[in-house]
């Protein structure tokens, strides 16, 4: 693999990652799902896109809305179709009526298939999640630019959070 194609590669691969918590934090499954390989494994013995989404609805109903985060990637490039990664990733999560900060690091398989980047295995790894003193979503809304500080309108306003609710 020539210096071009390894940039080119490490590019769509942060995207990936990128698309991911854009996905997860809008609740857009069905773009989730087209990150990852058709015959992705979900746990011991179940595969495939149907199972993932089970997997994911069943997941993100425990919890409200999330912000996720993504910093520092490695990612190591093994041939043209093949690489592996390791993402930070700092999130805030609604749990009932608590706040969460957590710090994740996700360990990822990643393959080319058909000229696109996907996950073939993502491993979520805690560091800590902790409860934070103020809830932000008690606030009164920020009617931004009005205000700096209140509850905004996203996740609200996004159709995919407001159909994935609907369910």
């Amino acid at each position: 693999m020539d210096d071009l194609s390894r940039l080119i590669a490490r590019d769509d691969i942060r995207q990936l990652a990128y698309r991911y918590a854009l996905a997860i934090d809008s609740r857009d499954i069905d773009a989730l799902l087209e990150l990852f390989v058709d015959d992705v494994q979900v746990g011991r013995n179940a595969f495939g896109h149907p199972a993932l989404r089970k997997s994911f609805e069943s997941q993100l109903r425990d919890v409200g809305i999330t912000i996720l985060f993504v910093g520092n990637h490695i990612i190591e490039v093994q041939d043209d179709d093949h690489a592996t990664g390791v993402v930070y990733c700092k999130n805030e999560t609604q749990l009932g009526q608590n706040w969460i900060h957590q710090a994740i690091q996700y360990r990822d398989t990643y393959e080319r298939r058909s000229g696109r980047w996907l996950f073939v295995r993502r491993r979520h790894l805690l560091w800590y999640g902790s409860e934070v003193g103020a809830n932000p979503l008690a606030l009164e809304p920020a009617e931004w630019p009005k205000s700096q500080t209140g509850r905004g309108t996203i996740p609200d306003s996004w159709d995919t959070w407001q159909a994935f609710w609907k369910t």
